[in-house]
């Protein structure tokens, strides 16, 4: 008898010890939804030696139909079928050997938010505002540096953390609101554990955690919960390309093939003409979408169907988890191009009212209207990608704004970029801006001139397209002509305790930043209500005399822009615009809201531009 009991505590103990052996150090995503589109889930489970052992489940509805296992035995990829009969709720995956389980896993399927998979989205009809949180606004000094985050912050050092956080972005929604934005854009809010420059957010090393610093995963869903119950949208930025040096995965890689040349680590050419042109070396080729970015950037192989999978349900679980309202993808023609296809394809299919918005920084735009969904390719690719950033306008905008009207310059350089819309498959889904975190801003760019950066953010605001605004630029912040990303992602004033100067109260402000954000908030909240801008057509005439006129209609509203460049007051003979004026005889100055005579010549004052309704 005594030599049974100690044959069992034997085995008790023996068991025991195997089981510490297998701890579940991640499982990602860490839980799903019934009623998806797609009813394929893929789970990737991370522990030691945990590929050694027979994933099991038992719940009605639920259906293990795969495992994939790598040449890593750390890690399990474990693919499910949801029926569409399955119901919310938790269940075990044990993971056994001979009948023994060695290790298991509490999983959750949730209930989805009624209405989730037809959730409005941003359109023509909104205007975003861009922010860098951890520049915009420090809602809590406690979470500023933290144990176990590798860089400290800094707010004296240009391109170290400065502090702002989701407590302090939260508090200033109702600023965002009062401005006349109907979207909010935050640069990246997940961990960057990162040794430097940890602050801008584009290295994640963990895509299911929102930085601590930040806050935590709640603290962004009560973000967006709040942004919507003040009538705004909330877009999150994506990154599929890289992975900051700093991710868990690069203490133990998932697999061999991962990441994109890892033993040579070699940097992309940053050469996006390679993937259109006819003529391009295969290698050069390769090495733009397979090249890390950065050194500390390491390049995902999103030709493996693990990572490719990993990525795509990542983005379908924040859209799911934070009801968001859109997507703008980071470095987008960086990724490889059966990827991105594949990738529109499944986050569409779930939410087939998304937006999303892909980044190709290049000033062709035939480059960038390759990526926009619908393009008539030579070679038949299409990304299936909806909008994108219209870097090619921005571009020209400051030569546009500072160089005369003699000959085809000036004025002429904006006409002609809005002639090239013939290229994009949908010109009106395009994503215009006057800056943004990766470019000096506009007012060095124009030389200090105010009322230039104003008729830039008026043509950004009526032009086609969705107009994204830059934080800061409405009390004119500035930066170094030279872009200086540091500063250019300067702190907001007044979102730090003790700042003299506050945006969000006008404490300090100068008349002429004060005038900027009045400026600001009357121009963005008039084209919350235009019909003509958000769904007319545009028809433009050809600059003359220092003025640029282009018209936005809709059949019942009319709105007349004029951008004008005279440093002299000047008269504008509205006769030549009379197939577009028609029979109205007087409109409104949506910025001044005086009466506007149009059949007589408009007295225009010098460097101001102006917008006429009707």
């Amino acid at each position: 008898m005594k030599r049974l009991a100690l044959m069992l505590l034997a085995s008790v103990f023996l068991s025991s010890a195997h089981a510490a052996d297998f701890q579940i150090a991640h499982v990602e995503p860490m839980h799903w939804w019934v009623g998806m589109h797609d009813p394929q889930l893929q789970v990737m489970v991370h522990g030691e030696n945990i590929a050694s052992l027979k994933p099991e489940v038992n719940y009605p509805g639920v259906k293990l139909v795969r495992v994939d296992r790598t040449d890593n035995k750390n890690y399990v990829f474990l693919n499910f079928q949801i029926a569409p009969s399955a119901r919310a709720g938790a269940f075990d995956i044990a993971f056994k050997r001979g009948g023994a389980t060695l290790a298991s896993t509490r999983y959750r399927l949730e209930q989805r938010r009624q209405g989730s998979a037809q959730r409005k989205s941003f359109s023509a009809g909104d205007a975003i505002y861009l922010l860098m949180p951890d520049r915009f606004a420090n809602g809590s000094a406690a979470n500023d540096t933290l144990p176990g985050m590798v860089e400290p912050a800094d707010r004296a050092n240009p391109v170290a953390r400065h502090g702002g956080d989701l407590a302090g972005m939260t508090a200033h929604l109702d600023y965002i609101k009062q401005l006349g934005f109907t979207m909010v854009w935050p640069t990246p809010l997940l961990e960057n554990n990162q040794q430097a420059y940890s602050y801008h957010g584009y290295a994640l090393t963990d895509f299911y955690r929102v930085d601590p610093r930040f806050g935590n995963n709640d603290d962004y869903r009560r973000y967006v919960a709040a942004a919507n119950g003040l009538g705004m949208g909330v877009i999150h930025d994506v990154v599929l390309n890289h992975i900051g040096n700093g991710h868990w995965w690069m203490k133990d890689m998932p697999a061999v093939d991962w990441l994109n040349v890892p033993a040579t680590r070699a940097l992309t050419n940053n050469q996006h003409s390679t993937v259109h042109d006819i003529h391009a070396a295969p290698e050069d080729r390769a090495l733009f979408q397979d090249g890390w970015f950065v050194d500390s950037m390491p390049d995902m192989n999103q030709r493996n169907p693990l990572v490719a999978r990993y990525l795509i349900q990542n983005t379908i679980w924040w859209v799911e988890y934070a009801n968001l309202s859109g997507i703008r993808e980071d470095t987008f023609s960086y990724a490889d191009s059966r990827f991105l296809s594949a990738w529109c394809k499944a986050v569409l299919a779930e939410y087939p009212n998304l937006n999303i918005v892909g980044e190709e920084m290049d000033a062709q735009p035939q480059l960038v209207a390759y990526w926009q969904k619908g393009a008539r390719n030579r070679d038949g690719y299409d990304s299936g990608l909806p909008s994108v950033m219209d870097f090619p306008l921005v571009e020209a905008l400051p030569a546009t704004l500072n160089n005369s009207e003699q000959g085809w310059d000036g004025f002429h350089k904006l006409y002609d970029m809005i002639a090239n819309d013939f290229l994009y498959p949908d010109p009106m889904n395009l994503l215009v801006f006057v800056d943004n975190h990766d470019r000096s801003r506009m007012l060095p760019l124009v030389h200090g001139n105010v009322d230039l950066l104003k008729t830039a953010l008026l043509f950004t605001a009526t032009t086609r397209g969705i107009p994204q605004f830059f934080y800061g630029t409405e009390v004119l912040t500035s930066s170094p002509v030279e872009r200086d990303d540091g500063r250019l992602r300067a702190d907001m004033p007044g979102g730090w305790e003790g700042d003299h100067v506050n945006a969000f109260t006008g404490a300090g402000l100068t008349a002429q930043q004060t005038d900027m954000q009045a400026f600001t908030r009357k121009l963005f909240n008039w084209r919350k209500g235009s019909a003509a801008i958000a769904g007319g057509k545009l028809t433009h005439f050809i600059p003359q005399d220092g003025c640029y006129v282009y018209f936005r209609y809709d059949g019942a509203h009319t709105v007349m822009v004029v951008l004008n460049k005279n440093a002299s007051p000047a008269t504008l003979d509205l006769t030549r615009f009379k197939s577009m004026i028609k029979q109205a005889a007087r409109g409104r100055n949506v910025l001044t809201d005086e009466t506007v005579s149009l059949r007589a010549p408009l007295a225009m004052k010098p460097m101001t531009s102006l917008a006429i309704e009707w």
